[in-house]
């Protein structure tokens, strides 16, 4: 059972790589994962300025897909919470604001810079890029974290990926600790 909560920055669930790895360890219940409709409305935008080849529909369909895997991940009351709040890029505060609402210990994100740990440590809070947080899983529960990762390089049809070719995608998501780990169990990928 979880024993701690991570709330996913809109950064990490952009590209879809890296994205469905995280969805899915937040499956193995190792912790629990939470997100809001803001974090959401972030990263389709992110991708609708990026894919013209992708519809808001398919992203609705993600979204609603993502909100049932993991059961009661979206934070709500939290919006009074953020103009009470300080950071380098206002736009983050209500990340802040979310993690705050839900008691998360964790905020993973690849913009460390945004949440210093001087100010989100106030709140007993800390910023992790997502490969030292995955690397953190693997310290817990190594076969969790690879068995996630063999699933999710199976359910890859189109085209099937390797392990090797599984664990470049991985490494092209910023995630050069993990694939390193990863590299040590590929028999079991």
């Amino acid at each position: 059972m979880a024993n701690f909560t991570a709330i996913y920055d809109a950064c990490v669930l952009y590209p879809a790589p890296l994205r469905d790895f995280l969805l899915r360890l937040a499956m193995t219940e190792l912790f629990r994962a939470r997100w809001t409709d803001h974090i959401h409305d972030e990263w389709t935008g992110s991708v609708l300025g990026n894919r013209q080849d992708i519809t808001t529909e398919q992203l609705e369909r993600t979204r609603q897909l993502m909100n049932q895997a993991v059961p009661d991940c979206l934070i709500t009351g939290y919006e009074e919470l953020i103009d009470s709040l300080e950071l380098p890029d206002p736009d983050d505060r209500h990340v802040l604001a979310a993690a705050i609402r839900c008691q998360a210990g964790v905020i993973v994100t690849f913009n460390l810079n945004d949440f210093p740990a001087d100010i989100i440590g106030r709140y007993g809070i800390e910023a992790q890029h997502p490969d030292e947080f995955i690397g953190h899983l693997l310290d817990l529960n190594p076969g969790a974290v690879c068995n996630v990762a063999r699933l999710q390089r199976q359910a890859l049809k189109n085209p099937p990926k390797s392990p090797e070719e599984f664990l470049d995608t991985l490494l092209r998501q910023g995630l050069a600790g993990t694939v390193a780990q990863l590299e040590d169990m590929i028999e079991l990928l």
